[in-house]
């Protein structure tokens, strides 16, 4: 291993860093996107690899929301609204969680509205994304946690050239029941 000395990470999202793709806008979600973030998080289809309570009210993505906010505002993570071009409607979010500043690293996760599946709106923002953590925030990798089941998912990581590093069994307990994590990464070289 060579040794080198890094200068500590300094993660700061003010101003709230906006990006751009050929397609996309990547902005900050809004009291406005509260009807597509509740579909997102109220759907079981949409929800079925993410481990966390499904919406039941307009009320639950609106908390949802005032959470991100405000670890945004402490810069504890980020997630992004997924929106076109032409058309300020949210069809999707990404985010960066889990940051580890001391140790070069972050999770990279993401949800997409099924309307916009298969048409790499994924593929195009993850890509703005893992830019920003490599080029802007000085991260050295990036991981993506899934299930082993979400093949779509995995095809997406796969075509960014992440790698898998390890299938953890019965690493989640979830509602009454264990599951198993595939972890990818991608190092910035």
């Amino acid at each position: 291993m060579i040794a080198m000395e890094l200068k500590k990470l300094v993660v700061s999202f003010t101003p709230f860093p906006e990006l751009e793709t050929g397609r996309f806008r990547l902005r900050r979600i809004s009291s406005l996107d509260v009807n597509e973030v509740f579909a997102l998080r109220s759907d079981p289809e949409t929800m079925k690899y993410i481990p966390r309570p499904l919406a039941k009210t307009k009320e639950d993505a609106l908390s949802f929301m005032d959470m991100i906010d405000k670890a945004i505002d402490n810069n504890l993570y980020i997630h992004w609204a997924i929106s076109r071009k032409d058309d300020p409607k949210l069809i999707g979010m990404i985010c960066l969680i889990g940051l580890e500043p001391d140790d070069y690293r972050a999770e990279l996760g993401y949800i997409l509205a099924p309307e916009s599946r298969g048409k790499g709106v994924m593929h195009e923002a993850a890509g703005a994304v893992i830019n920003y953590a490599f080029k802007r925030l000085n991260f050295h990798s990036l991981q993506a946690i899934i299930a082993p089941e979400n093949n779509t998912s995995e095809r997406v990581l796969q075509r960014l050239n992440f790698v898998k590093e390890a299938h953890f069994r019965d690493r989640r307990y979830w509602n009454g029941q264990f599951f198993d994590d595939v972890v990818y990464s991608l190092i910035d070289s």
